[in-house]
């Protein structure tokens, strides 16, 4: 026990160093023969200065461990908030799997949102030792979400750093992906700003991945090394979403929007998928826009180097493209590491939509997938299945829709139907489909066959301008169901 009692001191000098109130109350555990002193926050608390993790703490040094080593902090019964999107930590969640299974770890929640290219530690054999809990799904994660083996939390991208700053999720321990430190230890969260930066300052133990392949990002996105309990090291690629060539009905979307309701000098945002780059993608004659998005993939990097995108007219950090995650390949990787044209930030700051609203002709433009007569619109799931997310969809629908100079354009887009040639224009959503934005938040729908501008109509209406666009084989039976339920015929006027 000699050992155990010679090394308190330099503890408690390391809890000081980090800052914490000095009525925060710890309790201490011997963990297995190594006599090494575990603890857990009885009561969490702020830094005493403030719970910010870019200066630097004086005379504080994080522990170089390997990722299995790293892992043996996590105990049955924790909440690890895990890093997602591009900054997937893949070798810590490998790490993790192995820990789980030789500890005989107990109900471990790993809270994150889309984790990428890993999906052991939601697989059954782990049932029990981990439960994912999704703040937006991936595709990793969705089977084990509609299987009951995984959680799904609905909520506004806007409000996800809300649930860690008011300890809604109280977390223990935060698994990131960091660039290398620079020669003053600063280390950035390289492509996913997002919600991380909330979870890094409110974590109580945090454990950094060196990947030499993470770009270095500008903005406050960042964690200077002594706020970090651990950094392991390891290269590996990024995980990528490939763009998938895109269908003669999404070439039609994207040329209907860029053609009819992106202006010069337009503030961009633009969700995942293959419409919005498709968009994009014929905008390379457009003139002064602007990017502030919460995401934004490759698509955003020919329209710079064309000069189509010079962020000249924004309000909100002119100059300079606005984003809170990247995801796509190697090419957009490339293009915001160490680039000062890019700034990420936090989501909770990218997605307010009093923010968001402040920017010029902010146009929207997301995808969604199925949409009632009336205007409602499913997003997040396929009927019961869950799909993906609420995300920051309605946030910049709200932001472009308010924006202050009335120029905005809140657009929604999809095919007219699925691959088995069903109507995605419905008379009725599928039981259990959830409503992301409501029929009072639709502005525009577009399909290949054109726009709807529903705003301000009545569901008459709006029937009659959703059955416009519908592809030809439905319209007459989506008539004859809206006759049925509004008790009238659909009309303009």
């Amino acid at each position: 026990m000699s050992s155990l009692y010679s090394r308190l001191p330099k503890l408690l000098r390391c809890v000081t160093q980090r800052g914490f109130l000095s009525q925060t109350r710890y309790i201490f555990a011997l963990k297995d023969s190594r006599e090494e002193i575990w603890f857990r926050k009885q009561d969490r608390s702020y830094y005493t200065y403030s719970p910010e993790p870019f200066h630097p703490l004086p005379g504080r040094t994080p522990a170089w461990k390997s990722p299995y080593e790293a892992m043996e902090v996590i105990q049955s019964g924790m909440k690890v908030f895990v890093h997602g999107g591009a900054a997937t930590p893949l070798p810590l969640l490998d790490a993790l799997a192995k820990r789980g299974q030789e500890a005989q770890l107990k109900n471990v929640e790993l809270i994150h949102i889309h984790t990428e290219a890993h999906d052991k530690v939601v697989s059954p054999e782990f049932e029990g030792i981990f439960r994912s809990n999704s703040l937006f799904t991936g595709a990793n994660c969705r089977k084990a979400v509609n299987e009951g083996r995984a959680d799904f939390t609905p909520i506004f991208l806007s409000e996800i750093p809300l649930l860690f700053h008011r300890k809604i999720i109280d977390l223990d321990v935060a698994l990131i992906q960091v660039s290398p430190p620079d020669k003053h230890g600063f280390c950035t969260l390289g492509p996913s700003v997002d919600c991380t930066r909330a979870a890094i300052q409110n974590a109580k133990y945090i454990i950094g991945l060196v990947n030499p392949r993470c770009p270095r990002t500008h903005g406050p996105g960042g964690i200077h090394q002594s706020h970090l309990d651990v950094l392991c090291v390891q290269e590996f690629k990024l995980p990528e979403l490939k763009v998938k060539p895109e269908s003669p009905e999404e070439a039609k979307i994207g040329q209907l929007i860029a053609e009819n309701l992106v202006d010069d000098g337009a503030t961009l945002q633009m969700g995942i998928g293959s419409i919005p780059d498709a968009c994009l993608s014929r905008l390379m004659d457009h003139k002064d826009l602007g990017i502030h998005s919460e995401m934004f993939s490759d698509g955003v990097v020919p329209l710079v180097e064309r000069g189509a995108v010079t962020n000249a007219t924004k309000k909100v950090l002119p100059g300079r493209c606005v984003g809170s995650f990247v995801i796509g390949t190697e090419k957009v990787f490339e293009f915001i590491d160490q680039n000062p044209f890019v700034i990420m930030l936090d989501v909770g700051f990218v997605n307010l939509v009093s923010i968001i609203s402040q920017n010029p002709k902010v146009t929207a433009i997301n995808s969604c997938i199925e949409v009632d007569l009336t205007g409602q619109v499913v997003s997040d799931s396929i009927g019961t299945r869950l799909y993906s997310g609420v995300g920051g969809q309605v946030d910049f629908l709200r932001g472009a829709a308010l924006g202050s100079d009335g120029l905005g354009k809140p657009i929604l887009a999809l095919n007219s139907v699925t691959k088995r040639g069903e109507s995605k224009i419905v008379p009725f959503l599928k039981q259990g489909g959830g409503v992301v934005t409501t029929r009072a938040h639709v502005h525009y729908i577009v399909t290949e066959y054109g726009i709807a501008y529903l705003f301000g109509k009545n569901i008459r209406q709006r029937a009659h301008e959703l059955i416009r666009i519908a592809h030809p084989d439905h319209r007459e039976a989506l008539e004859a169901a809206a006759f049925e339920r509004l008790k009238c015929m659909p009309s303009p006027d």
